[in-house]
Formats: C-alpha cells, structure tokens, sequence
C-alpha cells in the first residue's frame, strides 16, 4: 500500500523472521531490512512514519518505543489490549507532538460512509435499537499450536481480533455504550483458544436507544455473516452480507435511497477471508493528514474507546468465571 502511494516512500521493513529478508528484499527493491525494532531505531535510518503490525499484545510496547524516538504510528487494531496502555500511548504521542492512526478500515467502506452521513443527518430521527451479528469460521486452519492467536495474553480474545472492527463502527456511529450484560460460551475450540468462541452482549447506548452484539468464530467452514440492524422512529436500515459490505434493507420517512459505489472484497488470508481491503485508504489518510489536507479517520482517541468498550464487556467474563 505504501509502494502503490505516489507521495509515500517505504524505507525500510523490520521483522524477527530473518528468513524473509531476501524475498522482501527482492520484492522491494533492496530495501533495508532490520531483523529487530530497537536495531531499526538505533541504525539513524530517516524516516516519519512507523506502520505496526505485529501481533496484538506487542502493538502498545512498539508503539510507546517508536513515539518516544519521534515518529508518527500507524497502528493495526487493536490499539493495545488494556485501556492503561492506549492511554499510556496517547499521553506519548501528546507528549511528542505526534500522530497515532489506527487501522479500522471498514469505515471506508460504502456502506460505512453511507450510515455515518444518514446518522449525522438524523435522518432515522431517535435511535430506539442496534444490533450487530457476527458469525464467522475460524478453526483449527486458523488457530495454530506455534502461534500467538489463540493464547489469550497475546491475543486478548474473539472481540479484539475478529470483531473489534465493528464494535469501531458501533461506536463510530452511535457513541459510547454503558449498563452492559453478557454471556459467554466456548463451544468448539476448547483445543484452540483459551478464551470463548461465542457471546450475547446488551447494553444501553448513552446518547439513547439499546442495543446488542452476538457474535461467534463456531460456524461451520466459513464466514456467515456480519450485519448491523438499526430500527429508529423515521426508519430501519440493515447493511449486511458476509462483512458488512452491501445494503440489505433501507425505509426511511421522505428519503430516497443513493445507489453506492460497489465495495471492495474481502482480504484474503491464507484460506481465510477478513474485513474489507480497504488498507489503501488508510495509508492515502495518513499522507493526507501529515500534510494538512485532511483529519485523522480512526484517531488515537477512538482506538481508545474500543478497547474500552471491549474491556469493559470482558471485565463481565472474569466476573463470570
């Protein structure tokens, strides 16, 4: 995505895999290759911009590292894995006059950008309900013995890798949420997690209505669905499909609905398939910020939140337990 940018410059690539050096190397036309973050930071390489995306419970450590040296963060969701830490990251980045982005691309989406317009516009007049569904694969293929997904103090759980992109549009849309319950189950990756695989999640929006999130990585072979439902009192709308990615229901009191341009497909992941590839219109906003044309999409602020939101409903699992 950075190579593909006319106004962006990849300087250089860093992993502890040592083994990738000469095929990164190849693909990137020499580009140097450093086989450890502190090797990069120490080697004087100039350069703004720090992209992170190593596995979830190093995100905030790398972060605080690369702020403290001087450079802006792009951040792969989620931000960190406990609220302290994206605090901690935030007050840094205050602290050095730098940028935190983090990378929640399915706000790019269509239907995404749609929803936010008809929301700022009230066009759905009072919120009276949300839900979110979530019902995706992930097994055996997926959850790997040597990984680190799947180990719930690198992972952090099924909210902060498969679905915090939508509890980011949750929030993104209607606000922050407060009188949360739950319930959790593991029904099927006993021998592949050490967290759940399935959850009911009812809350109350602060700004008004009710709401909930039912989720699950049990389906059987692949991805079910991912959708949002609201029902407000000038209309319903349902944006659904696979990955939020195709309207599926709109009636809204003296409101035609827009044709939208078509969505981008999924990522694809060895097999697996994830949220949309939207990546380039994050790299595309990181240069537009940093040269003063636009605003941070996802900032340091609301990546806190959703790590928020997401402690807050596993603080209720521990409560359980």
């Amino acid at each position: 995505m950075v190579k593909n940018h006319p106004e962006a410059e990849l300087v250089a690539m860093c992993d502890i895999n040592t083994a990738l050096k000469v095929p990164i190397q190849e693909e990137f036309n020499d580009v140097p290759f450093f086989a450890s973050m502190e090797e990069m930071l120490a080697s004087g390489l100039e350069f703004d911009i720090l992209t992170i995306c190593t596995p979830n419970y190093l995100h905030a450590t790398q972060s605080l590292q690369a702020l403290e040296a001087g450079y802006h963060i792009v951040c792969e969701k989620p931000m960190a894995l406990k609220k302290a830490d994206c605090e901690d990251m935030l007050f840094k980045a205050l602290q050095k006059n730098k940028l935190v982005f983090c990378v929640m691309q399915n706000r790019y989406s269509p239907p995404s950008k749609w929803l936010k317009e008809v929301l700022s516009s009230r066009a759905l007049g009072k919120i009276y309900v949300v839900t979110i569904n979530c019902f995706w694969n992930r097994d055996e293929r997926y959850y790997k013995k040597e990984g680190w997904k799947g180990k719930l103090a690198m992972d952090g759980g099924t909210l902060f890798t498969q679905f915090s992109h939508f509890i980011d549009i949750m929030f993104w849309l209607f606000g922050d949420i407060q009188n949360i319950q739950a319930r959790f189950q593991d029904f099927n990756h006993q021998e592949l997690t050490e967290f759940e695989d399935s959850g009911i999640i009812s809350f109350d929006f602060k700004k008004g209505g009710i709401g909930n999130i039912n989720y699950s990585t049990s389906v059987w072979e692949s991805n079910q669905e991912s959708s949002l439902t609201i029902v407000g009192s000038k209309g319903s709308i349902k944006v659904g499909g696979q990955y939020m990615e195709k309207v599926e229901y709109c009636n809204i009191e003296n409101y035609e609905m827009p044709e939208l341009p078509p969505s981008n497909p999924p990522n694809q992941y060895k097999g697996y398939k994830g949220s949309a590839a939207n990546h380039h219109y994050v790299i595309e906003n990181v240069v537009d910020t940093l040269k003063g044309r636009s605003i941070a999409t996802t900032n340091a602020l609301e990546g806190l939140k959703v790590v928020e939101i997401i402690e807050n409903i596993y603080a209720l699992k521990n409560q359980e337990s």
